[in-house]
C-alpha cells in the first residue's frame, strides 16, 4: 500500500514538473540576455539579466504600467457588468415564473456552443456605427447585459439550491422579489459570485483577439495586445522583453487564483447541489 502511494505522488510530481517546465523555461529566458534565449533549453543561467524588465516595461510607445491599467478598467468594469447582470438573469430563471421561460433557458444555453467568431462581424458594426471603436465600451457594456450563458447557467443551479422557504418567509414579512434578491439570495450566492469574479478575471485578462479587434490605437492597447508588439515579423523580435513582460502580466492571475482557489472550489463543488 505504501508503495503504491510512493509510486502514485512520484508520477503526479513527475507530471507536475513537465507541465511546469515551459512557464520555469519563460522565467529564466526572461534573465537571460537576448542572443542565448534559444541557444541555452535548459534552466541553468550562466548569466543573470535584469535589464530584460527594465527595457520591456520602456520598450513601446508607453509604459507597460499603462496597459496594464488598460486591461485592469475592463476587467473591473467586466466583473461588475457579469455580477450585476448574471445574477439577476440567474434569479428570474429559477425564482421567476413567466410565459416562454424554459424556451428562453434553452436558447440562452444553445449560446453557449455559438463560437464567437459567429457574432464578431455582426458586433464589429453596431458598435463601429455607434463610434466605440477604440473604446472600452463594446468590451465592458455587453457584460451589463447579461451576454455570459456560462455565469448565468452556473448561478441558476446554484439558486435552485437554496431553499424556496427563505423565500416564502422573506415574502411573509413584505419583502419583493428585489429585496428577496439583494438582501437573500445575493449573501448566500458568495461562492458562485466569486467563481464567476474569478473566470471573468482570468478570461478577460487573457482576451487577445476581441480587444485586438476594438483597440487598434497603442494608447489603448491591453496587456495581451500590447505583448505582441514585442514580436515583429519583418525584423529582429525582443524576446528578452516579451519574455521579461509576460511574467509581468501572469502576476496578477496568480494572485487572483492564489486568494481565491478556496471560493473557486467551493463554488464549483456547490453548484447544482441541493
Amino acid at each position: 500500500m505504501a508503495t503504491r502511494r510512493f509510486v502514485k505522488h512520484a508520477i503526479l510530481i513527475a507530471c507536475g514538473l513537465v507541465m511546469m517546465y515551459p512557464l520555469l523555461w519563460m522565467i529564466v529566458s526572461s534573465l537571460r540576455p537576448n542572443e542565448e534565449i534559444f541557444r541555452t533549453p535548459g534552466l541553468w543561467l550562466d548569466t543573470f539579466e535584469v535589464g530584460n524588465y527594465i527595457d520591456g516595461w520602456n520598450a513601446l510607445s508607453e509604459p507597460f504600467g499603462h496597459y496594464l491599467v488598460n486591461s485592469s478598467i475592463i476587467v473591473l468594469g467586466s466583473i461588475v457588468g457579469n455580477l450585476l447582470s448574471c445574477s439577476m438573469a440567474a434569479y428570474a430563471f429559477a425564482r421567476l415564473r413567466f410565459r416562454g421561460r424554459g424556451i428562453m433557458f434553452a436558447a440562452m444555453l444553445a449560446t453557449i456552443m455559438l463560437p464567437v467568431h459567429v457574432v464578431i462581424v455582426p458586433q464589429y458594426i453596431i458598435f463601429s456605427q455607434l463610434g466605440w471603436v477604440n473604446t472600452f465600451l463594446p468590451l465592458i457594456v455587453p457584460k451589463f447585459l447579461a451576454t455570459e450563458a456560462f455565469f448565468i447557467f452556473l448561478m441558476v443551479q446554484f439558486i435552485r439550491g437554496i431553499p424556496r422557504e427563505l423565500d416564502e418567509a422573506a415574502r411573509i414579512d413584505g419583502c419583493g422579489h428585489f429585496r428577496i434578491y439583494f438582501r437573500i439570495i445575493l449573501p448566500l450566492m458568495v461562492p458562485a459570485l466569486a467563481t464567476t469574479a474569478i473566470f471573468t478575471f482570468i478570461w478577460t485578462w487573457n482576451d487577445f483577439f476581441g480587444q485586438l479587434i476594438y483597440l487598434t490605437r497603442p494608447d489603448m492597447y491591453t496587456v495581451p495586445v500590447a505583448l505582441r508588439a514585442f514580436v515583429d515579423a519583418s525584423s529582429d523580435s525582443s524576446w528578452g522583453s516579451l519574455f521579461a513582460m509576460s511574467i509581468v502580466s501572469l502576476l496578477p492571475v496568480f494572485v487572483i487564483f492564489l486568494f481565491g482557489q478556496r471560493y473557486l472550489l467551493k463554488g464549483i463543488a456547490t453548484t447544482g447541489g441541493k
